[in-house]
C-alpha cells in the first residue's frame, strides 16, 4: 500500500519503504509520544493539543472518539483524531492511506476532515477510493497567525459573551454555521449545538458585541485554546453592519482578548474569501501554512 515515503521520516529503509508500518488506536500509554509529536507544530495541531490538555490522555473518550496512531515498529510517525471529524496530526501524505483504511474499517461516519492540506487531501483521496464521497472540498485555506499587538486599534465594544445573552448569541452562531456550511446546525435537533454554544460562553471562549437593542453585531469563538496558541473560529458580522469597515477593528479586539490566554492567535480562512483575507492582513495576521477541509 505504501509505495514511497518522505526521505526525512525515521526508519525509512534503502528501498524507500517501511519494514513494519501499522495503525492502531492509541491508549493512555501513548500520551507522551502523541504530545511530543503534536508539539512539532503547536499552531497546526492545536485541536489535538487542546484535547490532550483537557483529557490528559490519548485514550478513547467516553463519547467514542479515538486517535489512530501510525507506527513504524515502535516509533509513532503520525496520528489522526477520529471523532465526529478526522483531524490528521503530523501525518505525512504517504502514510494517509493507512489511516484511511482504519477509519473505513471502523464503520463510523465523519462530518469532515480538516487540518494541513497535504495530509487532508491525501486522506480524502484514499477514502474516496473506499466509497466515501464529499459534498464539498475546500482545498486551499491559508493558516494565519499573529503574535504581538494588532496593527490597528481594537474595537473596545467586543467582550467575552455572557450566559445572560445566550438567547441572542445562539441564533447568531447558527446563522454563521449555515452561511459557512450550507445547512442548519439544528438539523436533527437543537440540543447538541446549543450545549456547544453554551459551553463556549461558560469557558469564556465566546467573543461578542451585543448592542443596546440586544442585537449581536459581531461574534467569534476561540475554538481551541492552549497555553501556546488559540484558534479563532466562527467569525460572523451581522448582515446589517457589513460593508461599513468594522470587521478589522473587531478582529483586532479578538486578538487582544485571545492573547489573554496565549501569545499566538491563529485561524484558517477559505482562499477565495478575499475580503476576509484583506481584513486579517490589516490586523497583522501572516500565513504560516495551508489547511484544507473536506465536508461530507
Amino acid at each position: 500500500m505504501l509505495s514511497r515515503v518522505a526521505p526525512w521520516l525515521a526508519s525509512r529503509n534503502e528501498n524507500g519503504t517501511y519494514a513494519a508500518v501499522s495503525v492502531r488506536v492509541l491508549g493512555a500509554a501513548d500520551t507522551h509520544a502523541l504530545r511530543e509529536l503534536a508539539m512539532e507544530d503547536e499552531v497546526a495541531n492545536i485541536f489535538l493539543l487542546a484535547h490532550l490538555d483537557g483529557a490528559g490522555t490519548a485514550a478513547p473518550t467516553s463519547s467514542g472518539a479515538s486517535i489512530f496512531g501510525v507506527f513504524d515498529g515502535g516509533t509513532l510517525l503520525g496520528a489522526c483524531w477520529a471523532g465526529a471529524n478526522l483531524v490528521p496530526v503530523q501525518l505525512d501524505p504517504d502514510l494517509a492511506g493507512f489511516v484511511a483504511m482504519a477509519a473505513h474499517r471502523s464503520g463510523r461516519r465523519y462530518a469532515s476532515i480538516f487540518g494541513p492540506a497535504d495530509a487532508v487531501l491525501s486522506l480524502y483521496s484514499r477514502l474516496e477510493q473506499l466509497g466515501h464521497f464529499a459534498h464539498e472540498v475546500r482545498s486551499r485555506q491559508p493558516l494565519l497567525a499573529i503574535s504581538g499587538a494588532p496593527a490597528i486599534p481594537a474595537n473596545p465594544q467586543l467582550a467575552f459573551g455572557q450566559m445572560a445573552d445566550f438567547d441572542r448569541i445562539l441564533p447568531a452562531c447558527a446563522a454563521m454555521f449555515e452561511e459557512e456550511v450550507g445547512y442548519s446546525p439544528f438539523l436533527g435537533g437543537q440540543d447538541y449545538y446549543s450545549r456547544r454554544v453554551a459551553g463556549l460562553i461558560r469557558q469564556r471562549h465566546s467573543l461578542v458585541h451585543v448592542d443596546g437593542s440586544g442585537a449581536v453585531v459581531f461574534k467569534a469563538e476561540l475554538g481551541a485554546v492552549t497555553s501556546a496558541a488559540t484558534q479563532v473560529q466562527g467569525v460572523w458580522m451581522n448582515p446589517e453592519y457589513r460593508g461599513l469597515g468594522l470587521s478589522a477593528g473587531y478582529m483586532a479586539a479578538v486578538v487582544q482578548l485571545a492573547q489573554t490566554y496565549a501569545p499566538v492567535t491563529s485561524l484558517y480562512v477559505n482562499d477565495y474569501n478575499k475580503r476576509a483575507r484583506a481584513t486579517y492582513e490589516r490586523v497583522g495576521f501572516r500565513q504560516l501554512g495551508t489547511f484544507a477541509t473536506v465536508l461530507f
